[in-house]
């Protein structure tokens, strides 16, 4: 969820891997010599056009990350980072270039395969030229130094996001894009891929990162946080954030891991909505099917973004995890984590899910009933700027608008009104199931709503979220 809604020296050193051998086009008069060409600078989406690559899909980000905070104020918040980050990568065309997203940071230098390659900066890409070229199927290995400072990026709207730099860290929170403002990446979620962590911070701070934490080892005045997250993650789901805080561990009835990273300057109550955790775990399995990661906790700093966010495994809060809120980063691991917008356009389908499920969490919980939110939503005035977001397709500075969020959800109750419990109940259960560790459109959706309910709903969807204006 994302509310209703200078960078200095950094070293990184990046590595790629590709699969198996595969087959590749013949050369225009050159039978049997493979055709090579570029990988796309895009994954073609059409809200952010750069976002991600083509030619190659990547499997694994290693970030070994070593990160000193701002000096104290009135210093600048910049922080300096130094990384080595290795990626997995199979080529899924024959390509003599290739892009990764990388904004802000200075390029020292870039091996492929353990030789050194050519290079150049467009804007936010990343443009290597591999030499041997690399061929579709085949294992290669891409190692990339560069260097800058952290600073505090904003994305197409003026929110702050990407590695935003705090006095005392560094609060991590990328999407819709925003991953590369701090590490090489294919930045689209139709590129998920497993990550391990290894993040060096001055001793007596704390990184916390997606997944299980591996272990921690101090040395010379720094501390080394070690995190692994091992089913596949979009790029705006990862984070690595830095600050005071306490780690705290749990497990829930069914022995999944809890891990809260809470700020040890906020008081007790901003954190408090983090109490019912393992009842809303099981709430949600109840309603959505079996909880998809290794893992969970949440990560609340004293610092500020202006929202909270569903980073995997481990949601992000500024300075206080509310009980709706909590149900809703939760809610997300389902729908928006395991099963993620193929473009996002399709963000309706994290927002309004993950908007509907803190509705019911509230029925359960003793609060309002889900047929009082939805009229909630349905008593705004039909000559409201709310009902003329086209939710299926907000455009890129809408992501946030609200009526993604509540339009959303009540598209979703009255889904279930008119399909009935039944079908809804197999729905909210086969989507996340159908398309786990994947992504899914608008269009898989309705697909799915008419498989589980034996009805034609064109004309529902056309009027709930194609069209403005207000339903009735």
């Amino acid at each position: 969820m994302r509310g209703i809604r200078a960078f200095g020296s950094v070293l990184f050193a990046v590595a790629v891997v590709a699969g198996s051998p595969g087959a590749g086009v013949a050369a225009p008069g050159e039978p049997g010599v493979p055709r090579f060409g570029p990988g796309d600078d895009g994954a073609g989406d059409p809200y952010f056009p750069l976002a991600g690559n083509g030619g190659y899909d990547v499997t694994h980000y290693d970030l070994d990350i070593d990160y000193q905070p701002p000096d104290p104020a009135p210093a600048p918040l910049e922080g300096t980072m130094q990384a080595v980050a290795t990626l997995s990568v199979t080529p899924t065309e024959n390509l003599d270039q290739f892009n990764l997203d990388l904004r802000g940071l200075e390029v020292e230098s870039v091996v492929v395969r353990g030789r050194p390659a050519r290079f150049t900066r467009d804007d936010g890409e990343l443009v290597v030229t591999p030499r041997p070229k690399m061929h579709a199927g085949r294992p290669v290995q891409v190692e990339v130094t560069y260097g800058g400072t952290t600073g505090r990026p904003t994305d197409i709207e003026g929110a702050l996001y990407g590695w935003v730099t705090t006095r005392d860290g560094a609060m991590v929170a990328n999407e819709p894009e925003g991953a590369s403002t701090w590490y090489p990446v294919s930045d689209h979620p139709t590129d998920k891929a497993t990550y391990d962590f290894e993040i060096t911070v001055p001793e007596g701070l704390v990184a916390v990162a997606n997944g299980e934490l591996v272990g921690s080892r101090t040395s010379d005045g720094t501390t080394t946080w070690t995190w692994s997250s091992t089913e596949p993650m979009a790029s705006y789901l990862s984070t690595a954030s830095v600050g005071n805080y306490e780690l705290r561990t749990s497990t829930t009835p069914d022995g999944l891991p809890l891990i809260d990273a809470i700020d040890r300057d906020l008081a007790p109550e901003a954190s408090a909505g983090l109490a019912q955790t393992a009842e809303m775990v099981e709430f949600f399995e109840g309603e959505f099917g079996p909880y998809p990661f290794g893992s969970y906790g949440a990560i609340v700093d004293d610092d500020s973004i202006g929202y909270a966010l569903e980073t995997q495994t481990r949601p992000i809060y500024s300075r206080r995890a509310n009980e709706g809120t909590v149900a809703h980063e939760l809610a997300h691991q389902w729908m928006g984590n395991s099963v993620s917008p193929e473009r996002w356009g399709d963000i309706w389908l994290n927002e309004g899910w993950a908007t509907y499920a803190s509705w019911i969490w509230a029925e359960h919980d003793g609060g309002d009933t889900a047929q009082q939110s939805f009229d909630d939503v349905m008593a705004i005035p039909a000559d409201d700027d709310f009902w003329q977001t086209v939710v299926a397709d907000p455009g890129p500075t809408g992501l946030f608008a609200g009526a993604v969020y509540s339009r959303g959800a009540a598209t979703l109750y009255a889904l279930r009104q008119r399909i009935g419990e039944q079908a809804f109940g197999e729905l909210s259960r086969q989507w996340p199931a159908r398309f786990a560790d994947s992504t899914a459109t608008t269009a898989d959706f309705e697909a799915l709503a008419e498989e589980m309910s034996g009805q034609d709903l064109g004309a529902f969807f056309d009027t709930w979220i194609h069209s403005p204006g207000k339903p009735t």
